[in-house]
């Protein structure tokens, strides 16, 4: 089975209720994937399937781009760790120059693939970018500051990124988000559900990272 098929086939076209412009391959409770266990996902080779959900920070990004279409319009943009890549098709239906979205999964990569498809917009998958030069105006990150090890490895490449792009990062209160450095420009209010979160909802704050040095 390809990866594009095993999207498809582990999920079903769907909205995320606070971005319903935008149409996802997403897990749900009639899928299998939503009940997968860590061995079901071992003995099937698959890493766990983040790409399958519409995590509060990408949500809250895409609404945010969604509702000022004027600060992506033009630009060449990343989304950053993007899983399903909802940020970037809000992006690229907003008016973006360019979109590309990174993921390190290949997974991932098929399912943003098959959703930019469902929602007929163009994004490139960009694969891993920490360690590359800048070559976008906007950089998008939903969400990435979960674990300690994550943080330590993406957050001095974002900061070098952020010397040439603008780069805002969505943080639902993870435990390894920077407190320096960080300047909040919006909050959001996401619904969440039980299966993924230890709450109903979350309140999701964008900063703007700054440069090392800065």
């Amino acid at each position: 089975m390809t990866p594009r098929a095993f999207v498809v086939a582990h999920t079903l076209p769907g909205v995320a209720a606070l971005v319903p412009e935008v149409r996802l391959y997403l897990a749900s409770e009639i899928t299998p994937i939503w009940q997968a266990s860590e061995d079901w996902l071992a003995a099937h080779n698959v890493a766990p399937p983040f790409w399958a959900f519409a995590w509060p920070g990408s949500q809250a990004l895409a609404r945010h781009v969604l509702d000022h279409p004027g600060s992506v319009a033009g630009r060449r943009v990343l989304d950053f760790a993007a899983g399903g890549g909802l940020a970037a098709i809000a992006c690229a239906l907003a008016g973006a120059a360019t979109v590309e979205a990174a993921e390190v999964d290949p997974l991932a990569d098929a399912a943003i693939a098959v959703n930019a498809a469902l929602n007929g917009v163009s994004v490139g998958i960009a694969g891993d970018v920490v360690g590359q030069a800048c070559r976008w105006d906007l950089i998008l990150c939903g969400d990435v500051c979960y674990e300690a090890p994550m943080t330590a490895h993406i957050l001095p490449w974002l900061r070098r990124m952020a010397h040439s792009a603008e780069v805002w990062m969505a943080d639902p209160g993870r435990t390894y988000v920077p407190r320096d450095g960080m300047a909040a420009f919006a909050r959001i209010v996401v619904a969440t559900t039980l299966e993924l979160e230890d709450r109903t909802s979350r309140e999701v704050t964008l900063f703007r990272v700054a440069a090392d040095g800065a």
